[in-house]
């Protein structure tokens, strides 16, 4: 693939699995497309499926807020998903929807060029560290994806359901100002 423009019209045009049938708009992702740090999560939910826009509703305030305790804001990273269309009823994406948007997003990894990657979840570890990836034992650990330093940390939506995973979380976001401010 080619640059921005190019990516983007592909990811706008793509039927290449089912989750194009039911969606409002795809939602590539944002941000600064020269950052030094680019979060990964999931997939997109409802309010990002209508607005286009990645991590906008509950999950992306708290995400908004725990990387400003940690001196950035949303516009100084970039912002993505595994997959670039919502699920149905925001289940977890199935393998060949992921497969089927893991060439996007190391186009958006190859054009961004950041140090470091910061894995929302589960589902995110599974897809570029591998099946092994557990949320629960790996989180807060520096991995390697592509020779870019990667980290696993929880989601923003499971924080929200689950206070010790907020705590967990904060951990490994100071982990992560560490490294970037030492890097």
């Amino acid at each position: 693939m080619g640059g921005w423009a190019e990516l983007l019209d592909r990811i706008d045009g793509c039927r290449l699995c089912g989750l194009c049938g039911e969606r409002q708009n795809t939602v590539p992702g944002e941000g600064d497309p020269n950052a030094r740090l680019m979060l990964i999560g999931e997939g997109p939910g409802a309010e990002e499926d209508r607005s286009g826009r990645p991590f906008v509703g509950a999950s992306g305030q708290l995400l908004e807020a725990m990387l400003r305790e940690i001196g950035l804001n949303r516009r100084q990273v970039y912002i993505c998903n595994v997959v670039k269309c919502r699920p149905p009823n925001n289940r977890t994406p199935q393998e060949q929807e992921a497969m089927a948007c893991l060439p996007y997003l190391d186009t958006q990894i190859d054009l961004v060029k950041p140090e470091f990657l910061l894995l929302l979840g589960g589902t995110a570890g599974r897809y570029l560290l591998g099946p092994d990836a557990r949320i629960r034992r790996d989180h807060g650990q520096w991995f390697e994806y592509r020779g870019i330093k990667a980290m696993l940390t929880y989601h923003p939506s499971a924080m929200l359901r689950d206070e010790r995973q907020k705590i967990e979380a904060w951990r490994d976001f100071l982990a992560l100002k560490e490294r970037l401010n030492n890097f």
